[in-house]
């Protein structure tokens, strides 16, 4: 498998991953990741990758997450730098784990691995705040929506607005921008969203 081949790996994230709802989540955050690669300016393709891919394993092993994951990407020879943002999109490590490195949480040193902390929840909300919009189109989300809706802390429980603070704080990018980018992304990618 080609880790920059984006046809290999939406086929691994379909072969691991039944839910649409979980699908879209990683088409989401490909998106925040591409957005965020071109305005970096760096690889958009394994940024791009590297989004659609994070949580390919979360279906099948929630508990494991991601290092059963990292176990079946290092199989398939994935280089480290892929591996470890995707570590590093954990807050945590996995005790149980043969390699020592996987013990500890990964720290987010490199802009890539921020990017994605960064992004991962936030896209969460963002979907969630579009679906309950009368049209259920991501057009019609605004900032103001998705700040609104922030606040309502029962609204899209799921999606940690610690985390999406601490993420925008990491990536260096005030919150709101964040949000904005975000929304951007996703928004231009609305169709294979379904948004």
């Amino acid at each position: 498998m080609d880790y920059r081949n984006r046809e290999d790996i939406w086929n691994l994230v379909c072969e691991y991953t039944e839910s649409e709802q979980l699908r879209k989540h990683m088409l989401a955050v490909e998106a925040a990741m591409k957005f965020y690669a071109r305005k970096y300016g760096e690889d958009e393709i394994f940024w791009g990758n590297l989004g659609l891919v994070h949580d390919f394993d979360y279906e099948k092993f929630p508990e494991r997450h991601p290092f059963h994951g990292l176990e079946v990407l290092t199989a398939e020879g994935f280089p480290e730098e892929f591996l470890y943002a995707l570590r590093a999109h954990a807050d945590y490590g996995d005790p149980d784990a043969l390699e020592e490195k996987y013990r500890e949480p990964a720290p987010r040193t490199r802009l890539v691995d921020k990017a994605l902390y960064a992004s991962d929840e936030l896209t969460g909300l963002i979907i969630a705040v579009a679906y309950v919009r009368p049209s259920k189109k991501l057009a019609d989300v605004d900032l103001q929506a998705i700040k609104k809706k922030w606040k309502d802390k029962a609204f899209a429980r799921g999606a940690k607005r610690e985390d999406i603070e601490r993420g925008a704080a990491e990536l260096g990018v005030p919150l709101d921008e964040h949000i904005q980018n975000v929304l951007r992304a996703l928004q231009v990618e609305h169709a294979s969203l379904g948004l």
